[in-house]
């Protein structure tokens, strides 16, 4: 499953105040039921949906149509290209849970049952939907795992990407280690409208992490380089037949190059090819030397090593591109369109020498799916705007 975002909000999302369309939700029942023919007769579930929504503004899935859910939205995500495995999903029923302390807890379970000793599990932890009148909790990081960025001595030390996070998670009173590095794991922030921003730190044993060496140079391992196995992606929304669970972490397992291509050499994150570069002694007078290139692969063969050579799952972009059409061949032989992004599924290296590369894909979105919002995207960086002015009592 890729950790990329989706594309902006569609209509789909509905704000806490708005009553739930019917449309969207008997678009939703008559596919769970055409899916699942053991569920029984539409009809009557369909009148039972209709007099809730009529009563309470929206309705509850049963379990088995929230499952199902979470696993279509996965089916129709455009951006991943690990979608082979949809059904393989295991959904995690928190719908109950609203507090800021427990939706945390229950993150920090998610990173283990899902790290599951290297052996990755795709798991999807749904808690409760938005509802007329009463918002859901948010969960601000973009992943449940992220680390932060310091700025020292003109430059950064950590990622980029999360300077802003990390200067927001400070203000709001958390306490990084006494000694800062490259790979500090951020708190957890929540937001309920009762309660405000949270904070809630994760402990060492809810980061399941791989140090980097490379399989031919020595000297890697030394750069103190690793990354976390869980790419559990937590500011989307799950959306389902109109009812919107803001909070619905989710995760796959890791495609090398997100890391190897992107987490470690984009320059707004780790930019380390020109570090890498040096150290293997290469030609960097001129890009027409392709000296970077030969650095991002040497990368992306120490992630891959590395993460093998640990007995934790990850994918090549090879492997995977095959998988994904395999995924294609399937869903159009079920008489199901599937939806991709080609600038996201063709990997960021080598992508003419993957057979997804060389073909169009169908750009419908489809219901249910997994939404962005433009605020939320921003949070997940930055550390702001809150969702909710302020806290107010129960």
């Amino acid at each position: 499953m890729a950790q990329h975002p989706a594309p902006p909000a569609s209509d789909s999302v509905l704000s806490s105040t708005d009553e739930v369309d019917f449309e969207l939700a008997e678009e939703f029942i008559r596919l769970f039921h055409a899916e699942n023919p053991e569920a029984g007769p539409v009809l009557p579930r369909l009148r039972w949906v209709r007099a809730e929504i009529q009563a309470t503004g929206s309705y509850r899935h049963t379990t088995a149509e929230l499952t199902f859910g979470a696993q279509v939205a996965w089916r129709n995500s455009a951006r991943c290209i690990g979608r082979l495995y949809w059904r393989s999903l295991r959904v995690r029923d928190l719908r109950a849970v609203r507090d800021a302390d427990r939706v945390a807890a229950h993150c920090r379970r998610h990173l283990r049952l899902a790290a599951n000793g290297g052996r990755i599990r795709p798991v999807m932890s749904v808690f409760a939907p938005d509802e007329p009148g009463r918002p859901a909790p948010r969960i601000w990081n973009d992943q449940l795992i992220r680390y932060a960025g310091y700025e020292r001595d003109g430059g950064v030390l950590g990622d980029r990407r999360y300077l802003g996070f990390t200067r927001t998670a400070l203000d709001l009173g958390w306490q990084p280690p006494e000694q800062p590095g490259m790979f500090d794991a951020l708190p957890l922030i929540v937001e309920t409208e009762q309660e405000g921003p949270t904070l809630h730190p994760l402990w060492r044993e809810d980061v399941f992490e791989v140090p980097l060496s490379h399989p031919e140079l020595d000297w890697f391992g030394s750069l103190g380089l690793r990354w976390h196995a869980v790419p559990a992606i937590s500011n989307m929304r799950l959306v389902i037949g109109g009812v919107s669970y803001p909070a619905a972490p989710f995760n796959g397992w890791y495609l090398g190059t997100e890391i190897g291509a992107r987490n470690l050499v984009d320059r707004d994150r780790y930019d380390l090819s020109e570090l890498v570069g040096e150290r293997m002694g290469l030609d960097r007078s001129s890009e027409q030397t392709l000296w970077r290139d030969r650095a991002v692969i040497e990368i992306n063969r120490a992630v891959l090593h590395s993460f093998t050579e640990a007995g934790v799952s990850i994918a090549d972009h090879h492997t995977e591109s095959e998988r994904f059409l395999t995924h294609v061949a399937r869903e159009e032989k079920a008489g199901r369109s599937c939806p991709a992004d080609w600038s996201w599924i063709v990997p960021p290296i080598s992508g003419a020498l993957t057979p997804v590369f060389h073909r169009y894909y169908d750009t419908e979105p489809l219901r249910p799916e997994f939404v962005l919002d433009d605020d939320a995207a921003h949070r997940g960086q930055h550390g702001t705007p809150r969702c909710f002015e302020q806290p107010r009592e129960n």
